[in-house]
């Protein structure tokens, strides 16, 4: 019988990150939360570490005490808007976006084995979309999703596991300009078939599920359907091949 699982959410004080941090906690999981912000309302029975995902020292340090890892989960991520088209920002984006994902990767990648674990990362819609307000958060997005999928092949054979999540527009304090600006709002609104936003906590049950046996042979997944995100946030992890299933296939109207 398997005993308590142990979780690594980095970027685990704010947004999607403290969603998944507060779920994972709520169902049973051993959370150890890493990052440089900490909400008020991160959960007393998880730990935060205030840790810099491009601090290699620092990194060491963390994942050099877990002996074994059941799930990572790389939520930390920076934007600077029109700031990013200065090569040196665009650069600091990169480096914590796409590089600390691999230095997280690698640095978990022996307990995570020991565990036969499983890594989630963080990509975007803008991972397939053009970002003209953002383009390092964008093209860093764009190489998360990649290095999702290299990541899933190089350690399939480890027992490893690495998918993606890749929300469209969700509340949180990275999108807060964007819900304050009426006008653009409204236009988001109106591309957005389910007309509402996602709250972080639906992203993180998508994250947990991914995380959970039944996505056992879900491996390299990387997904922009925020229809089939919502769809699964809404069920759970109950009927969870046709879920994924539904999340594979295209729409019934539209051809293969």
């Amino acid at each position: 019988m398997r005993g308590e699982r142990i979780a690594v959410v980095t970027g685990g004080g704010t947004g999607i990150g403290l969603a998944t941090a507060q779920l994972l906690a709520q169902k049973g999981w051993q959370v150890t939360a890493i990052g440089l912000e900490c909400a008020d309302d991160f959960p007393r029975n998880a730990r935060f570490v205030e840790a810099d995902v491009t601090d290699a020292d620092a990194l060491r340090a963390l994942f050099g005490d877990i002996e074994r890892l059941d799930a990572l989960v790389a939520a930390a991520g920076a934007i600077q808007f029109a700031e990013e088209w200065q090569p040196a920002v665009f650069d600091k984006i990169m480096r914590v976006n796409v590089t600390g994902v691999l230095a997280c990767a690698e640095a978990a990648g022996e307990a995570l084995r020991r565990a036969s674990g499983a890594i989630v990362t963080l990509a975007s819609m803008w991972s397939w979309f053009g970002n003209p307000v953002a383009p390092g958060y964008g093209a860093s997005k764009g190489a998360v999703a990649a290095l999702t999928r290299a990541l899933a092949v190089a350690w399939a054979g480890r027992g490893i596991r690495v998918n993606a999540v890749a929300p469209g527009w969700v509340e949180t304090r990275i999108s807060a300009g964007a819900r304050s600006d009426a006008v653009r709002k409204a236009m988001i609104d109106a591309r957005i078939p389910m007309g509402r936003w996602a709250r972080p906590m639906e992203i993180a049950t998508v994250i947990e599920l991914l995380l959970s046996d039944a996505a056992s042979y879900v491996n390299g997944l990387s997904s922009p359907s925020m229809a089939a995100i919502w769809q699964l946030s809404c069920k759970g992890a109950a009927g969870a091949g046709t879920q994924f299933a539904r999340l594979l296939l295209p729409p019934p109207d539209r051809p293969a």
